[in-house]
C-alpha cells in the first residue's frame, strides 16, 4: 500500500484558486483525492477546477466558491460537496486575510476583527460542519494552515500572527475532542512563501533578504513545497499525528 495514496477521498480546500490552496489541491489530486476548489470568485475556481480534470479525469475537481466570512456560504460549500461526492474525508482550511500592515497602535476595530474572524471563527464554522460525519465515520483528516508567525513577535503583522497562534491552540484544542474518534487536527506553519497573499513581504529586495539571511536554506518557499506536508498529514502516513504544528520554513529557528 502507498503510504500517500488518498484514492477514495473527498478534500475540501479553502482559497485553492491560487497559492498554497491550489498547490495542496493539485497534489491531493495527484494522489487520488477527489477536490473541491473554493474561493471568493467562481471564475478563478472554474480554471483550477477544469485543469484537474483535464489533468487527472473528468469528475477530480469541482469549483464551489465561498466567502469565508460568511457561515451561510461556508455551509453551502459543504452541502454541495455531499452533493457531488457524498462524504468529505479531509478538509483544508487555508484560505485567511490580512487587509493591516504595520504595528497593533494603528489598526483599526473592523481590521483586526475581519483578521480574528476569517482566521479563527471561519475554521471553527468549517470545522464544525465537516467534523460530526468524520466522527461517525471514524476516519478524517483537519488541516489548517497557519503560519511560523503565529510563533514569533513581529512589529508590522501583529494581528495577523495573533491569529495564527490561536490556529495553533484550536487544533489542540480539536485533537483532543476528535482523538477518540480516530479524527486527526493538525497545522501546517509556512515560512515565507512566494505567494500574492505574503507579496508585502517577498516584494521588495530589502524585505527579502532581510527575510532570508536568517534561514538556513537562503531563500523562500514555493507554494508546492507546503503540498506534501498537507498530503502527508491527509494520508496513512499521517495517520499517527495530531494536535501538532508542521513547521515548513526552510530550517529557520523560531
Amino acid at each position: 500500500m502507498n503510504l500517500f495514496d488518498l484514492s477514495g477521498k473527498v478534500a475540501i480546500i479553502t482559497g485553492s484558486s491560487r497559492g498554497i490552496g491550489k498547490a495542496i489541491a493539485e497534489r491531493m489530486a495527484e494522489h487520488g483525492a477527489k477536490v473541491v476548489i473554493s474561493s471568493r470568485k467562481a471564475g478563478p475556481c472554474e480554471e483550477v477546477a477544469a485543469e484537474l480534470n483535464a489533468k487527472h479525469g473528468a469528475g477530480t475537481a469541482i469549483a464551489v466558491p465561498a466567502n469565508i466570512a460568511s457561515k451561510e456560504e461556508l455551509q453551502a460549500l459543504v452541502d454541495e460537496t455531499r452533493k457531488a461526492f457524498s462524504k468529505i474525508d479531509i478538509c483544508v482550511c487555508n484560505a485567511a486575510s490580512n487587509p493591516y500592515y504595520g504595528p497593533l497602535a494603528g489598526i483599526a476595530d473592523d481590521q483586526f476583527r475581519k483578521i480574528l474572524d476569517n482566521n479563527i471563527i471561519s475554521n471553527h464554522w468549517l470545522i464544525s460542519m465537516v467534523a460530526p460525519e468524520m466522527q461517525a465515520r471514524k476516519d478524517g483528516s483537519i488541516i489548517i494552515i497557519s503560519s511560523i508567525g503565529g510563533l514569533r513577535g513581529t512589529a508590522i503583522i501583529g494581528a495577523y500572527n495573533i491569529s495564527k497562534a490561536a490556529d495553533f491552540q484550536l487544533a489542540r484544542n480539536l485533537a483532543h475532542e476528535f482523538g477518540p474518534d480516530n479524527v486527526r487536527v493538525n497545522c501546517i506553519a509556512p515560512g515565507l512563501i512566494k505567494t500574492d497573499f505574503a507579496k508585502a513581504l517577498w516584494d521588495n529586495p530589502e524585505t527579502l533578504k532581510r527575510s532570508t539571511t536568517g534561514v538556513p536554506l537562503r531563500r523562500i518557499g514555493e507554494p508546492d513545497e507546503i503540498a506534501g506536508a498537507a498530503v502527508y498529514l491527509a494520508s496513512k502516513a499521517g495517520s499517527f499525528m495530531t494536535g501538532q504544528a508542521m513547521v515548513v520554513d526552510g530550517g529557520a529557528t523560531i
